[in-house]
């Protein structure tokens, strides 16, 4: 069995210089988790769930802190707030960024006409969950994971 096969050609893409907000929206309105960038039909990186996550840093407060023993009941609810305010206005800082700043621009991809065991073995030595697909250097295509599963499951006839 081939990519061909069992690879979805409905791919839902990105524009190098489109938000991350833009990019998250899409990710959650289609319920994936990684999308192609393009810019026309050639693929020139992809953004993932977990590229948007590590932008999403706290710092924790020091090891070091120590607070007198009356305000130790409050201690734990002021490190949760002040983590809070980090986080909203780390979101409100990447939200505009283009997704162009934290796509991956090496990406790992198969052709239709690759086996899927060749695929599959491509996303577990590349630790990827997905490959878009790419004939005569245009984007024709997206195979993932679970795609391949329902395939040798039968589900996916």
């Amino acid at each position: 069995m081939n990519v061909r096969e069992v690879m979805n050609t409905n791919v839902i893409t990105i524009a190098p210089d489109a938000s991350i907000r833009d990019a998250a929206r899409l990710l959650r309105e289609h319920g994936i988790s990684g999308l192609p960038v393009v810019d026309g039909v050639k693929l020139v990186g992809i953004v993932t769930e977990t590229d948007i996550l590590k932008l999403l840093k706290t710092h924790h407060p020091s090891e070091n802190l120590w607070l007198p023993s009356p305000l130790e009941v409050i201690e734990v609810p002021i490190r949760e707030l002040l983590n809070w305010e980090e986080l909203k206005k780390s979101l409100e800082e990447t939200a505009e960024r283009p997704v162009k700043s934290i796509m991956k621009r090496k990406v790992h991809t198969t052709s239709p006409d690759e086996s899927i065991e060749d695929a599959s073995w491509k996303m577990v030595e590349h630790r990827v969950n997905r490959l878009p697909v790419v004939e005569d250097g245009k984007l024709v295509g997206i195979v993932a994971r679970g795609d391949i599963i329902n395939a040798l499951s039968g589900e996916g006839d």
